[in-house]
């Protein structure tokens, strides 16, 4: 099966109108274009996105800066605001070992994905399961060999890491397409 057959993910923005009531945005529609990557295994979909963190949400400049970034798409983390991506799998794909400087937090929303972890510990994760990724080297991999799986990820910026004496930068390894997030 391929990754068409995944339901298209639907965004609701929300503002105030002049009388401070709650209303939809219009500024944005309501699906974020699709990224492929890796010869299209994976595709990307930045949902939202904020340049700043706590984020400024006074003049649309959270919006202005989803804009932007929809444009020309961020790394996988904004060092100074967030993200929220979904991450569609092709069947049995099986990403890079990489490290974010980051709290991640993952959500699987269809299939059954492997947490791989540099140590050689796994987690096999069904749907409704979170992972919470504090800038470990890590792995995702699609369990299914007929079925495409979908996530999504909270990214949120953290402080320079070190652990034992060492500093713990980000590591994209061959994750061809992906920019990095300096």
């Amino acid at each position: 099966m391929s990754l068409d057959s995944l339901p298209k993910v639907a965004r609701f923005v929300t503002t105030n109108n002049a009388q401070g009531k709650a209303v939809f945005s219009d500024a944005v529609g309501e699906a974020a274009e699709p990224k492929p990557i890796h010869g299209g295994e994976v595709v990307f979909g930045l949902q939202y996105c904020s340049e700043q963190f706590p984020v400024n949400l006074n003049e649309n400049k959270d919006i202005e800066a989803y804009k932007k970034f929809s444009q020309q798409a961020p790394g996988l983390v904004i060092n100074s605001g967030t993200v929220l991506r979904t991450v569609d799998m092709g069947p049995g794909h099986f990403s890079p070992m990489h490290r974010t400087v980051s709290l991640d937090y993952g959500i699987v929303l269809q299939g059954e994905v492997g947490l791989v972890l540099d140590s050689g510990e796994t987690r096999r994760m069904k749907q409704g399961d979170v992972a919470i990724q504090r800038g470990t080297m890590h792995a995702w991999r699609n369990l299914s060999d007929t079925e495409p799986a979908r996530m999504i990820y909270v990214l949120l910026p953290a402080q320079e890491m070190e652990v034992a004496g060492q500093k713990m930068g980000e590591d994209l390894a061959d994750m061809n397409g992906v920019r990095s997030s300096s």
